[in-house]
């Protein structure tokens, strides 16, 4: 079946890497933006199969945007429109911790469910969820793991501790540190806002004198990673470096961590920045192709 894939400034470069591997035309969708703020999309050419490709970082502008798009492939005839989203907004709430707040996890599961034949993405921050055909149901939602890819990035000789900051980022430090044969600690963590955080390291003695290397899926503000890294640097690690899937950070949040002592800072290229080290484009083709969705 023929395909195209389709992307927005924001993320060309990517795509295109994408759409050579897939042997697909990579194309433009053309946004324009009124004075009122509201956008005009166009998909300029037809597909039998519309591949749409965007990082939901910064989410909200690219979600109306993604909706539209889809919208005018099918109606220029697409059989099958499929969303390629290496990093998913909106699913860590994933219930309502207090009356009256929306579950944002199912609202944005439900919208891509309804106007997408398929989903690929990578390392989504579920929390409680066991599968992502939980929250997106009736269509093929496929969640891809970057651990091995981010595993090449480290090296391993001189015996580094790997670290994760929080309990939720156990899955990614023993993804990464056993083909590599290393060891790992697990922070505890309590949440005290948006950008403060509590942490402690147990074993972190095992860190002394020996490269510590924090591991999760993603950086939002940072601040858990700097309080890990000020636990790291004051038990003696030599230095303390961060591997991450997904890097939101801003830059000036980049500065501040590379001011805390944590360097380098390496992220896949799901959000295109200074961080990324590692391309996703093979891991994702060879998913739309394994599960026939290309």
């Amino acid at each position: 079946m023929s395909a195209v894939l389709f992307a927005f400034d924001d993320g060309i470069a990517p795509a295109r890497r994408l759409g050579s591997l897939l042997d697909a035309p990579t194309i433009a969708v053309e946004v324009h933006r009124f004075p009122d703020r509201e956008c005009l999309i166009r998909v300029p050419t037809p597909a039998q199969t519309a591949i749409f490709y965007r990082s939901l970082n910064d989410p909200d502008h690219k979600i109306i945007e993604l909706l539209l798009a889809a919208s005018a492939a099918r109606d220029q005839g697409a059989e099958r429109v499929i969303l390629v989203a290496p990093y998913l907004a909106y699913m860590r709430q994933d219930k309502a911790f207090r009356a009256g707040e929306a579950v944002s996890q199912k609202v944005i599961g439900g919208l891509i469910a309804d106007h997408f034949d398929g989903l690929v993405t990578v390392d989504p921050h579920l929390h409680r969820i066991a599968a992502l055909s939980e929250v997106i149901p009736g269509i093929p939602a496929i969640s891809l793991s970057a651990a091995p890819l981010l595993a090449t990035l480290i090296d391993a000789r001189d015996d580094p501790v790997i670290i994760g900051p929080d309990s939720e980022s156990r899955q990614w430090t023993e993804a990464i540190a056993a083909p590599l044969g290393l060891s790992t600690l697990v922070a505890t963590k309590q949440r005290l806002g948006d950008r403060q955080v509590r942490l402690a390291i147990p074993d972190i003695e095992k860190v002394r004198g020996r490269r510590a290397l924090l591991v999760d899926d993603m950086i939002a503000s940072g601040r858990t990673l700097i309080e890990a890294a000020r636990l790291l640097h004051d038990t003696g690690a030599t230095s303390v470096e961060a591997i991450v899937t997904h890097c939101l950070a801003s830059a000036d949040d980049l500065a501040i961590m590379k001011a805390e002592g944590i360097a380098p800072i390496f992220s896949s290229d799901s959000i295109d920045g200074p961080t990324n080290k590692a391309h996703l484009a093979p891991l994702i083709g060879a998913a739309l192709r394994d599960n026939g969705l290309v």
